[in-house]
């Protein structure tokens, strides 16, 4: 038995009574959204909100990412979000010059990977849209990153995504529980993905968990898998793939590091770790510790490997890192049961009932 376990959940308990008032004024929020005392604006072009109703990783940033390989370059596409742990404030569009304390190490990534989508970060969306489609004339959709329980806005096609090993449908609210969305907030999802579930996931278990969902008839159900890339060097993008002989030392700062572990003991001769809180900034002396932990690793045979979102976060120490094995390992989803097309359809198909904007050269 795992003592921390047990202790985490026993304290979790304990805050029920926080819990439950933290859930009591989700409940109204909501219902006041519901019956039009706050309004939700729509707009009359095609917005695609990522969220999820938990706290924790659940893959929206790789779903972001899957969709913009999708669409692009066919469309001219916008992402949209609030900039978590940025140092500035308000609307900011990224440019050439734009660093991680700008815009968060999402959206970072994002403008990184992708530098001909326009990276937009804006903690009120409903001023935020307007002021991007001002400055991207072009644009054919919005991709609001992380927006399902931000209902000023109503976009016109929810994608909601739930972990398959902490499904929605069994959680409570935070922080008994990780919900920050009462489990009633699915039924305005058009789109729900089961994400980071098991390669060959039965067709058994897949029926199971529809069930236990019970999608109404406007919803359509996926599940995807974690598909990992080959590590590239964070700075020089050489690749190297990850022996059985390898020791490896992890640098996580992630909500849900769980699969990635699990990758490295499947294919590494051992790994170590060295945590961090989801979005830590990292400073010198972090780097000094991840260096000292590396060289005390005996064999030759090392690497380091961390997260693209962690990757954002250390490239400020290029110098530093430059002579260093620190090899970004990249993910994907994979839609399993050869049902990625039915998914693809209904994002173009949504995108299309829209008549296409005029371009502004």
């Amino acid at each position: 038995m795992n003592f921390n376990n047990v202790f985490l959940k026993s304290f979790r308990v304990v805050l029920l009574p926080f819990a439950l008032l933290y859930g009591l004024g989700v409940i109204i929020r909501n219902w006041l959204y519901d019956k039009k005392y706050f309004k939700s604006i729509p707009f009359n072009f095609p917005l695609i909100c990522i969220g999820n109703i938990v706290m924790g990783g659940t893959g929206k940033s790789p779903m972001v990412e899957y969709l913009i390989d999708l669409l692009h370059p066919e469309y001219k596409i916008g992402t949209l979000s609030r900039g978590y742990k940025r140092k500035t404030k308000g609307y900011l569009l990224a440019t050439e010059k734009t660093t991680a304390l700008d815009i968060g190490d999402e959206s970072m990534q994002f403008h990184n990977k992708y530098p001909n989508v326009a990276v937009a970060v804006g903690e009120e969306r409903l001023v935020a849209i307007p002021q991007l489609l001002q400055d991207r004339l072009d644009l054919d959709t919005i991709i609001m990153d992380d927006a399902f329980q931000h209902r000023q806005v109503a976009a016109g096609l929810n994608i909601v995504l739930t972990e398959y090993s902490n499904l929605y449908v069994h959680d409570f609210f935070f922080p008994t529980g990780d919900l920050r969305d009462q489990r009633a907030s699915m039924k305005r999802a058009n789109i729900i993905v089961v994400t980071k579930c098991p390669t060959d996931l039965w067709k058994d278990n897949q029926e199971k968990i529809i069930r236990l969902i019970e999608p109404l008839p406007h919803q359509k159900i996926f599940f995807t898998t974690i598909n990992y890339g080959i590590p590239y060097h964070i700075v020089h993008k050489t690749e190297r793939t990850i022996k059985n002989t390898d020791e490896v030392l992890l640098v996580c700062g992630i909500a849900s590091p769980k699969p990635l572990k699990e990758y490295l003991l499947k294919y590494a001769y051992t790994y170590y770790q060295k945590n961090f809180n989801d979005h830590h900034i990292f400073t010198i002396d972090d780097f000094n510790d991840i260096k000292e932990r590396f060289e005390r690793i005996e064999t030759t045979e090392k690497f380091i490997i961390t997260t693209e979102k962690d990757a954002v976060r250390l490239a400020k120490f290029t110098e530093e890192i430059e002579q260093l094995p620190i090899y970004v390992l990249p993910i994907k989803h994979k839609f399993l049961f050869n049902e990625g097309e039915a998914f693809n359809q209904l994002v173009i198909s949504f995108i299309n009932s829209f008549s296409k904007p005029q371009h502004h050269e």
